[in-house]
This record gives C-alpha cells, structure tokens and sequence, in this order.
C-alpha cells in the first residue's frame, strides 16, 4: 500500500477532556499518542476496550472534536470545521442515535440521497438490506438489527470515498450479517477506505485488511490479522492441545512443564506444549498404549487471543 496515498492519516493524535473529579481532579488523556492509516480498499480496523480512545480518535477523524495534539488528514484535508464538500465524501454509520424516530426508512434514505450530488443506488441498496420488510414502521418502532441495516443505508447514501462503521454487525440475525459482511467487501472492492471498530472479535478477523489495537489512549499494536497472530505466536510459551480417546486411559507422567489431564470423559488435554518434543511424546504414548484419538485440536490462535493479550498486559502495566 506504500504507492497508494492513505484516505485517512492520524499522526501522534492527542487530545484531552479535562478534569475528571473521580480521579482526584486529575486530567484524563483520553488519547496521547494514537497513529494510523486507513488506505482505499481496505477495511482498516481498530480495536479497544471500553475507554479505550476509540471513540475519541474517530470524533477526530470524522471532524467532530479539535485535537489538542497531532494532526488528521481526512481525505488530504483538516475534517474539523465546516466542510460540506469534504462531509459528501465521508460516510458515518453509528452504532446509536443519529436516526430521526419518527421518519420511516425507505422516505428518510430517499431525502438523504437528494441531498447528494451523485448518490447511490437507493433501489438496490434497499433491496440488498432488506428494508422493505419493516419499511411501513418507524425508526423508533424498529429493532437494534433493523436500526442497524438503515443506518448502514444512510451511510451509504452519499456513495462515499470513505467509510466509518461503528459496530456495523451488531444485533443483526445471521442471514443478514452475512449480507452486511458481503456488502463491505464488495465496498473495499471498489475501493472505498472502510475504518470500522467493533468488539465483536469473529467479525474483526473476518473482515479486517489491516488492525490497530488502541489501549489507553495509544496505538499499542498494528498489523494484518495474520501478522498479528503470527506475532503473538511467536511470543507465546505454550499451547495447550486437546484429544479425544476411549474413557479413563492411564494417563502417563509426563515431561516437566507438560501437565496431562482427562478434562471429561473421554476428553483429553495437555498443556505447556512449546516444542516439538512435547508433541513427539504425546504420540510416542499412543503408540506403545495403541491409542486412536478420535478427535485432536492443536489449538490455533485468533485475533481475540491476541486483543486480550495486549489488554492484559496494559492493565498489568
């Protein structure tokens, strides 16, 4: 992506919200040093627990809070202030709020689209979401799942360059998840420059091109989400592995930092495993014992893993 100019670039971002009396009138960072590019096709993700300074970065990002700190280039621009040309450019889908309660769906996506110079396809945007099927009924009448998919709608409506979807899955049945999920592909497709933040894990791996992770008010760790993964593996001491066999085996005592125990019946497990050793003489056991396992699980890492990691290690900080 190094050829490709970034659509969004937030550098050493910072930005204060002042006293805070339940911490002893001290000041709250909420962001202190947070970097990152977002590039046209690719769906750029950023993760963090509650209090994180996700939320604070993208205010920042979209033009609604000032850094006190660093700089954003949204676009090649500064967002904040009053920018329409830019504003028509930049989609926003927000988890909560943001929704007229009173407008129906299909009549507030239609008047939201003339607002734009070039606006999307509202027909097939509204037959790919499905909004048909509850348009008759209220915004306020609406489920989590429903006030999701008309917010992605709206989101949309603009055909923006940019993207920013905040928890776009949420609540959503699986059908239409996978929708959502095809959606955004298609989006990064065509080269639009998605930033997405959700704490769902499941869907961060399955959608991210590329993942920072915010703790703290910093960017703690970035990467591919195999990059990632592959990090924390590397760094990792032991992995445990689990097998399936007949019911109440005669477990052996194994090597010195291996622990062998049958967790349920007929369910095996084996942790501390960080060498090849380790898995030589589990199956040098079922050798001389004749044992099939019907069932083995060398368990494999996810982006989840590794989020709580970096969580863990911040707090232990």
């Amino acid at each position: 992506m190094s050829s490709v100019t970034p659509s969004l670039v937030i550098n050493e971002l910072a930005k204060d919200l002042g006293p805070v009396p339940a911490l002893d009138n001290r000041m709250l960072r909420v962001l202190e040093s947070v970097s990152l590019k977002a590039y046209p096709g690719q769906v750029t993700t950023l993760l963090g627990s509650n209090g994180a300074g996700k939320s604070t970065t993208l205010a920042c990002a979209q033009g609604l809070l000032r850094p006190e700190g660093g700089t954003v280039e949204l676009l090649g621009q500064d967002p904040y202030g009053d920018k329409p040309e830019l504003r028509a450019r930049v989609g926003v889908m927000l988890q909560d709020g943001g929704l007229p309660p009173s407008m129906r769906p299909i009549p507030l996506l239609r008047h939201v689209a003339s607002l734009y110079r070039n606006p999307i396809d509202i027909d097939v945007i509204i037959k790919r979401l499905d909004l048909e099927s509850f348009g008759s009924r209220t915004i306020r009448r609406l489920s989590g799942g429903q006030k999701q998919r008309v917010a992605l709608a709206v989101a949309l409506a603009g055909d923006p360059e940019v993207l920013f979807l905040d928890e776009p899955s949420a609540g959503l049945d699986p059908q239409s998840r996978q929708v959502v999920f095809d959606l955004i592909a298609e989006l990064r497709d065509a080269g639009k420059a998605i930033i997405l933040t959700t704490h769902l894990m499941d869907d961060a791996q399955k959608l991210s091109d590329y993942v920072y992770i915010i703790d703290k008010g910093c960017t703690v760790a970035q990467g591919t989400v195999s990059e990632l993964i592959a990090r924390a593996q590397e760094e990792q001491d032991a992995r445990p592995v689990s097998f399936s066999a007949r019911t109440g085996l005669a477990l052996p005592q194994p090597p010195e930092g291996l622990h062998l125990t049958e967790t349920s019946a007929g369910q095996y497990r084996l942790d501390g495993v960080s060498s090849p050793d380790h898995l030589q003489w589990l199956t040098s056991w079922w050798v001389r014992e004749q044992i099939l396992p019907t069932q083995l699980n060398l368990q494999a890492r996810s982006l989840e893993d590794v989020f709580l990691e970096f969580a863990q290690k911040e707090e232990q900080a």
